[in-house]
């Protein structure tokens, strides 16, 4: 597009929104204008797009648009009127641009809130006038001309620098961008891993029009010299792969999932850093590599809140009333929950809609479709009826006691290979077999060619190579300790990895037992490392549904710092936890190493001379006493908790509960360790019957008081107000 027809199209769409071009340029003016408004419009332009001419079709952009509009919305106190929404066909270069002028900038003054939200494909372009200069870009639906007179084509792509600069030229400091997109692709980028990625090859012989960058000029002549908005971006390395997790019905953006999942749950006085980092472990649980990161100028940014750009409420939630019909029955949306959580959330589940107006209404789940459940109301005599906009908190989890460990076949695997992996799996006891990308998964199986025989495949057409079987990530990352020697037969290897596909299932099971959100229990914990002057704070974590805005206000969250934790090989550990409430509560603590090894705290008492000399000593509950503050686990020194290798991430689960861990207590027990006299961290020989055990004590703490007949025997029944669960996932460097 020439500049003379550029200027042409842009002055045609300023006059199509009814203002003058100088205007739109005049910033101070909208100041002085907006300075007398009573309170503050919130204001937000999303934008996503699953369907490219010519490129693969992306799945989750329009859910994360969804996502988003349903938590600014509901959680935020956006107006629907103020939120709009580009999709597909919709979000041409043109259309984004002129609803950014229109939407935002034209209505937007000085405090007001303002987010701009991208979900779609990115890639890299080289400036016509400068073809050893690479920028980053987001590509619209319409990003590619046709032009097949000429050698190259020319896109209509909007680069990121033009976007930062239309985000400075907003006349009020509190803006949030959300980019979920990457920009990097290798070369078969549709099987670089076994989640689809947002990001398409740079063209080769593709320039960006000449009236992109005219605009930029203007923009850079009249925005403002300082970036006000805290840009998100899904990634934060230049290679890394934006992705797209596939749950059951729906697939979305694995950074928009757990970004608006946690705004669901946070506190006000999380800073913008923690929110990041917090974000990053969610997606490193789901099976990714990818981290997300921060984009921007804004000064202080480690002091920055949460709260000041969305202007949020203290009262978090699970979801919220979407729909209600005469026969009582309720719809909700549930996206507050984790995913992992999401995907085994059972009938009986029971939620608590939040109402100031008398005694609270709970609903009980009949059904899940994706996202959407359908509820009934418990009992309706005296009570209020819900009403669509109203918030709802889990009360009762409900989870089957039938789970498995969900295995996805790779892609790469000959016909042969599948079809002796399907068979292998199939006698695995709690195993699933899937095709990858048909399915949920938890895990891949897969193949790694041998060093050698990738040089032999490079000098000649063999086709047949000696591979290594193991386990990956979702994200392609190869799980420590599963690879097999080259040449292995592939049931062989499935029979290998049995033990080791118990544990992970083990770690799942545990894990679905995360509710920092919706927990009743006050409790809080901090990972620290152990120095020689004072222990440092690495994580921190805390129920949040039982903290005040008084509370919050006061919180240090400054910990994080925007990355995933990392903790170095060799460093000595320990959780500092603390009870909070006014009731004794018992801890357990459970988790997978870096090398993927079920490990465990076991709380050994010690042993005095009356007690004689048994085999070894027996197994005592922590308990922690209201106000009481614990370290885990309480050593000796020279016995402290040693952080070893690989390097790869760790992950710990501390649960509590307000009744003893008995059945886990017996679990722990029948391992076979040598004797001790102290806490000790050991590795768990039995995970997946500690697990059950774990779960079946939580099911007794929670259905104590519950008539019998009423539980589903095929399910565990957990009540918010009766346990208390918290992960914490750092990197092991």
């Amino acid at each position: 597009m020439k500049r003379r027809t550029f200027l042409q199209r842009f002055g045609s769409i300023l006059a199509a929104l009814g203002v003058a071009e100088a205007e739109w340029f005049n910033f101070g003016t909208r100041y002085q204008q907006a300075l007398a408004q009573p309170s503050p419009r919130k204001l937000a332009l999303l934008v996503g797009i699953n369907q490219y001419p010519e490129s693969p079709a992306l799945n989750g952009c329009l859910v994360d648009v969804e996502l988003q509009k349903e938590v600014l919305i509901h959680r935020f106190g956006f107006q629907p009127s103020n939120v709009l929404s580009l999709t597909d066909e919709q979000a041409s270069r043109k259309f984004i641009e002129s609803a950014f002028l229109e939407h935002l900038v034209q209505q937007a003054k000085p405090g007001d809130v303002v987010v701009f939200h991208f979900s779609g494909y990115g890639s890299r372009i080289r400036l016509v006038n400068s073809p050893e200069t690479v920028q980053n870009a987001l590509i619209s639906a319409d990003g590619i001309e046709e032009s097949p007179a000429q050698e190259t084509q020319t896109v209509n792509y909007l680069l990121e620098e033009t976007l930062l600069l239309m985000l400075r030229s907003l006349p009020t400091e509190k803006v949030t961008a959300v980019l979920d997109t990457s920009y990097y692709a290798p070369t078969n980028f549709l099987s670089a891993g076994h989640l689809r990625i947002r990001a398409r090859q740079m063209p080769t012989q593709a320039v960006l029009a000449d009236a992109e960058l005219d605009f930029q000029k203007r923009l850079q002549e009249k925005a403002a010299t300082e970036l006000p908005a805290v840009v998100m971006s899904a990634t934060s390395n230049p290679n890394q792969l934006a992705q797209e997790i596939q749950l059951s019905g729906f697939s979305a953006g694995l950074f928009t999932y757990a970004l608006t999942q946690y705004l669901w749950e946070t506190t006000p006085a999380v800073t913008i850093p923690v929110f990041v980092s917090r974000v990053g472990s969610t997606i490193q649980q789901l099976g990714s590599l990818q981290q997300p990161g921060l984009l921007t100028g804004k000064k202080n940014l480690q002091r920055v809140q949460l709260s000041e750009n969305f202007l949020q409420e203290a009262l978090g939630a699970e979801g919220v009333v979407t729909a209600t019909e005469e026969d009582g029955k309720v719809h909700v949306w549930l996206a507050g929950l984790p995913p992992q959580v999401l995907e085994y959330y059972g009938v009986n589940s029971r939620l608590t809609l939040v109402s100031e107006a008398g005694p609270n209404i709970e609903l009980i789940l009949r059904s899940r479709s994706g996202l959407t459940a359908k509820t009934r109301i418990s009992s309706s005599e005296g009570k209020i009826s819900p009403q669509v906009g109203q918030l709802v908190q889990e009360a009762v989890r409900v989870l089957p006691r039938n789970i498995n460990l969900i295995i996805a076949l790779d892609g790469g695997l000959e016909r042969i290979e599948r079809v002796d992996a399907t068979s292998a799996f199939a006698t695995v006891a709690n195993v699933s077999s899937v095709v990858a990308g048909e399915q949920p998964a938890d895990y891949v199986f897969g193949k790694l060619p041998d060093a050698k025989s990738k040089d032999l495949i490079a000098s000649t057409s063999l086709l047949v190579s000696p591979s290594r079987y193991g386990l990956f990530s979702l994200g392609s990352e190869q799980i420590p300790s599963t690879l097999g020697e080259a040449g292995e037969a592939v049931k062989v290897a499935v029979q290998r990895l049995d033990s080791k596909l118990q544990t992970l299932l083990a770690a799942k099971l545990w894990q679905l037992t995360d509710n920092e959100g919706s927990s009743r229990l006050h409790v809080k914990a901090n990972l620290e490392i152990i120095s020689t002057i004072a222990p440092r704070v690495v994580m921190q974590r805390e129920t949040q549904r039982t903290v005040s805005a008084q509370t919050a206000s006061k919180k240090l969250v400054s910990h994080e710092l925007g990355h995933m934790p990392t903790v170095p090989i060799g460093s000595r550990v320990q959780y500092r936890v603390q009870n909070m409430g006014n009731s004794p509560v018992y801890c357990m603590l459970l988790g997978l190493n870096s090398a993927r090894n079920a490990i465990a705290l076991f709380p050994w008492q010690k042993v005095t001379e009356t007690d004689g000399s048994p085999d070894k000593p027996p197994l005592n509950d922590i308990v922690i006493v209201p106000g009481e503050t614990l370290t885990l686990p309480h050593t000796t020194a020279g016995f402290e908790w040693v952080i070893q290798g690989p390097a790869f991430f760790n992950e710990t689960q501390l649960i509590f509960s307000t009744a003893p861990f008995s059945q886990t207590l017996s679990a722990l027990e029948t391992a076979k360790h040598p004797r001790a006299d102290n806490q000790r961290i050991l590795p768990l020989l039995n995970p997946l019957e500690v697990a059950h055990a774990v779960l079946q004590d939580l099911h007794n703490a929670s259905t104590v008081k519950v008539d019998p007949n009423t539980i589903p025997a095929d399910s565990y029944v957990l009540d918010v107000n009766n346990w208390a669960s918290l992960s914490f996932v750092f990197q092991v460097v």
